[in-house]
Formats: structure tokens, C-alpha cells, sequence
């Protein structure tokens, strides 16, 4: 029997029965559960629950959607439905330092992240040569303070005629608005060095040199309105010594960088991640 594979993500107010409900549904449409991973914050008294399954392929999205419907209004679920088989589209943001772009490429290219890059958009034209031999459309939007608006409204347009599910800032050297941030919530993934706080504005990685920091690392977080506040979905760190000059410490940390962004973007095309409130629940 032919079938099409789907990943549920749920939360909800927690209450008996949940697992049940849900699970029964889909047992009704000959659903054959794959995986199954649930969580219960007893902070919030939200619950968390991420189910992979399969079903007959006459049995659409749709059909899906329309069975799950009774328990999603009396339970009062927040639900996404993904298809598995299809591959997500993205668009990728950068300015000069290419590594974590370069990274994101390479895994794509190699299987390890299924994704379709719909557009590389920068402020600066350096990576113009490299979106061309990989064959994707690159977009030029340089922003100053007067066009900065405009420049974004040219983002969402392309996010929008694209119908991209995920935006990707990998080392993207410019400020969302509120705004955008609001627009894009939860579908906008930044990667920053985790000297923050401590080592803001330019040069982080010689100011941490210079203070005989003995770990370095990176986090990549969703993006929101408050400045490297956003949830955070994965972390790395690596320890350096005092033998290790400001340009090994820059070489080690984009690499780090580079690493810790393509992982979150995969939990995120996986969609293994969902987000609660200030946090993240990584299944």
C-alpha cells in the first residue's frame, strides 16, 4: 500500500486525554505512528506533543485536517501539519562573511538538510559570484536609515511570491524592525557569537581575546523584536587557551557558527522545535 508521511506539532492547555484524543483520530484514518514525543511544562501548564505518522496516500492533507478538527476546538490546540516528502523552502540572508552560508550550501548539497534555497539576499553584492554558481537567484538589497523600509518590504515580497517557510540569517549584519520582526516571527532563524551581552558591537571575538576568555561559542535563536533575545533552539561552546592568537579565536568561532546554525535549521525543517513563550521545546 502506497502512503504519504506527515509530522503533527501540537500544544494545548494540559489536561487528561490529550495523547488519546489525537492518537484515536488518526488510528481512524489507518494512521501507523512512526514517532511519538511529548512534553508536559508544568510552568505554563502547556503541553507539547510531536507525532510523526503515516496514512494510505488517498488520505490527504485535508481529509487530515478535517478529522483532527473536533478535538482541535475542544481542546483548544495550536497545531501545524507538515508533509514530509516535500521539501521546504528557504531563503538565505548575508552581508561579507560567507562560512555559515557556505555551510548551509554544502549540507544541502550533501542531503544533510533538505531544503530548496529560493534566494541568497544581501546588503552587500560580495556573494552575488557565489549564488551564481550554485544557481540561485541572489537579490542586492543594500539599506541605509532612509530606504530601510522599503528594503524590507522588498524582503516579505520575496518571502511572500516564494511562499518561503523559513528565513535564514546566517551572519546577516543589519537589524530587523519591529515590524518584520513581528511579521517573521518564528520563521526567522539568526546565529550570534554567545559572547552577548558581554562582547557586543564590533570585533567580538578580539574583545573576548583581549579578556583572556578561556570558551567561545555561538547560539542561533529565532528572531524577534528585542535584539538577540529571541528563543533559543540550539547552543555550542569550545574551550580556547591563552597559546590561541584573536585570529584563531575568529577562525574557531566561525566555525562553531556555522556548525550550530545548520543544526538549528534542520531541528526547525524537521519541525522539531516549538516554541513557548521565551523558550524552546526540542523534541
Amino acid at each position: 500500500m502506497s502512503t504519504d508521511s506527515f509530522v503533527l506539532t501540537l500544544s494545548c492547555h494540559d489536561r487528561p486525554g490529550i495523547v488519546a484524543s489525537v492518537t484515536s483520530e488518526l488510528a481512524a484514518l489507518q494512521a501507523n505512528i512512526e514517532e511519538s514525543n511529548q512534553f508536559w511544562d508544568r510552568d505554563t501548564n502547556r503541553f507539547f506533543m510531536r507525532i510523526v505518522f503515516s496514512v494510505p496516500r488517498e488520505i490527504g492533507r485535508q481529509i487530515i485536517a478535517d478529522a483532527l478538527a473536533t478535538q482541535v476546538e475542544r481542546l483548544g490546540i495550536d497545531y501545524e501539519l507538515r508533509d514530509r516528502l516535500r521539501k521546504p523552502k528557504i531563503i538565505i540572508m548575508v552581508s561579507k562573511f560567507d562560512h555559515a552560508l557556505l555551510h548551509l550550501l554544502y549540507q544541502i548539497r550533501v542531503g544533510w538538510l533538505r531544503a530548496e534555497v529560493l534566494a541568497i539576499v544581501s546588503n552587500h553584492p560580495e556573494c552575488r559570484d557565489l549564488a551564481e554558481m550554485h544557481g540561485i537567484d541572489f537579490h542586492y538589497l543594500p539599506v541605509t536609515r532612509e530606504n530601510k523600509a522599503q528594503q524590507e518590504e522588498r524582503l516579505l515580497e520575496i518571502v511572500r511570491l516564494g511562499s518561503a517557510e523559513l528565513v535564514i540569517l546566517a551572519r546577516y549584519m543589519q537589524v530587523f524592525s519591529d515590524s518584520l520582526s513581528r511579521q517573521l516571527y518564528g520563521k526567522a532563524i539568526n546565529i550570534h557569537h554567545s559572547f552577548l551581552p558581554s562582547f557586543k558591537g564590533a570585533k567580538p571575538y578580539h574583545q573576548a581575546f583581549e579578556r583572556g576568555v578561556k570558551l567561545i561559542g555561538a547560539t542561533a535563536h529565532y528572531v524577534t523584536s528585542d535584539l538577540d533575545e529571541g528563543p533559543i533552539i540550539e547552543q555550542e561552546t569550545e574551550r580556547v587557551t591563552h597559546a590561541m592568537s584573536a585570529e584563531d579565536l575568529v577562525a574557531t568561532g566561525r566555525d562553531i557558527e556555522s556548525r550550530v546554525l545548520s543544526r538549528a535549521v534542520k531541528l526547525h525543517l524537521k519541525s522539531r522545535v516549538v516554541i513557548n513563550g521565551h523558550k524552546t521545546i526540542v523534541f
